[in-house]
Formats: C-alpha cells, sequence, structure tokens
C-alpha cells in the first residue's frame, strides 16, 4: 500500500523540476578575480543596486597622471640636454682659450731668446760688409741666420722701401725730385720681426718727394743740363 500511495502522489504533482544554484557573486572566491559578465549575472535582481560611472566629482582632476608624468619627464631630459650642449660649448671655447694661451707664451719665450741675438746679428751684418765674415766664421754665421729665419725670424729696412712709421724709425730726412712719396734711402740699422711681433724697428734715412717739381726733373734744385733746355737749342 504505501508503494502505490506514493506513485498516486508523484501523479498528482507532476514531475519535479530541478533545483539551479546560480552564484551571483562577482569575485571568485577561489582565485580571488572579477569574474567577467555572465549568464549568471548579465542582469541584476531588482533587489542589487547597478553600478554606475559617474564622471568627475567636484574639484577632481580629469587629467591622467601617467601622462603628465611623462611630460614632466621629458621637459626633464630636454633641460639636461641643453645643459650637456652648452657646457661640451664651454669647454671647448676653453680648450681654445689654452691652446691659444699656450701658442702665445711659447711665441713670446723664442722673441725673448732671439731679441737677446739680435746685437749678434748686428755684428755679423757689419763684419759681412767689412769683409771679415770668412771661413768658418761665416759658415757658423750662416747656420745661425738660417736656425733664426726657420724659427720665424724676418728682417726688414732696406733701401727703396715706402717708409712705414710702425716698422720704421726715422732719423734723418731729405727731399729729392727721383721719388714720389717718403721712402726709406739709408739704413742705419736693419729692424727685425718675429712673427706678428715687431722685435725692433729699423732706424732709417727718408727722402721726401721735393714740393713743387715732379719726379726726375733736372732743374729742381739751380741746376740745369749743359747747353741749355730743347728751346734754347732750337734758337
Amino acid at each position: 500500500m504505501t508503494h502505490s500511495y506514493d506513485e498516486s502522489e508523484n501523479q498528482g504533482r507532476g514531475p519535479e523540476e530541478p533545483v539551479v544554484v546560480r552564484d551571483r557573486r562577482r569575485v571568485d572566491p577561489q582565485t580571488g578575480q572579477v569574474r567577467p559578465p555572465g549568464p549568471a549575472h548579465a542582469a541584476p535582481e531588482p533587489d542589487e543596486t547597478p553600478v554606475e560611472h559617474a564622471g568627475p566629482s567636484l574639484g577632481e582632476s580629469i587629467v591622467d597622471d601617467s601622462v603628465s608624468v611623462v611630460s614632466d619627464v621629458e621637459k626633464e631630459l630636454a633641460e639636461r640636454t641643453a645643459d650637456l650642449q652648452r657646457l661640451q660649448a664651454e669647454y671647448a671655447n676653453y680648450r681654445k682659450r689654452v691652446e691659444r694661451d699656450r701658442e702665445a707664451v711659447v711665441i713670446g719665450a723664442k722673441a725673448t731668446v732671439v731679441n737677446d741675438l739680435l746685437p749678434l746679428l748686428d755684428d755679423l751684418e757689419r763684419a759681412e760688409q767689412h769683409g771679415d765674415l770668412t771661413g768658418a766664421f761665416k759658415a757658423v754665421g750662416d747656420k745661425l741666420i738660417s736656425g733664426l729665419q726657420r724659427a720665424g725670424l724676418e728682417s726688414f729696412g732696406a733701401e727703396g722701401e715706402p717708409f712705414d712709421p710702425s716698422v720704421h724709425e726715422a732719423v734723418q730726412h731729405n727731399t729729392s725730385p727721383d721719388v714720389a712719396g717718403p721712402t726709406v734711402t739709408v739704413v742705419m740699422r736693419r729692424g727685425y720681426r718675429f712673427g706678428d711681433r715687431v722685435l725692433r724697428a729699423a732706424l732709417v734715412g727718408v727722402t721726401d718727394h721735393e714740393p713743387g717739381a715732379a719726379p726726375g726733373d733736372p732743374s729742381v734744385g739751380g741746376e740745369r743740363p749743359l747747353g741749355g733746355g730743347v728751346d734754347e737749342q732750337q734758337q
């Protein structure tokens, strides 16, 4: 009887529905990660409050912090690059200035040594003019002069040069119709320069053009050619 009673109850109720358990938790309790939206929690129940993405509240910045950080880094990198370029330029200028000063010191030292040898060069020149510079003495003198010239010594002050007050020291002055302007006609002491530096000015005698006379006019100074001029010969 018990078995027949149970069957009648089951026939009156109909087939039983399977029990479905839906896990609506957004965070997986085993992994601790947020679950992707699925059919189990696609639509929230009426008692659940939907999550809305509200805009920024009052006073909240909408600028992305990562963008501002990158901009600050780029700005600082540009400043450091400019500082490095400026430092390199200053160092290059410093090296050029040091090299220039060093070269000037070397040239100054050489010029000082050469300046002390100028009286010896004057003695050699006077000995040559008197014919005493011969034999081994002449060979030594030629080697000395050649070595000084290779080092940068240059002589100036010769007859026929235009007078230059920056390198010539005039101790005599004459006039003549044979020159067109101030000209060196007598050299009493040769001048020397070492590179761009004048070690000693040349002592010279200067002849200037005689006023009122053309260069090469033979009648200047009261002197006339023998036999008179051309007109007198024709007469």
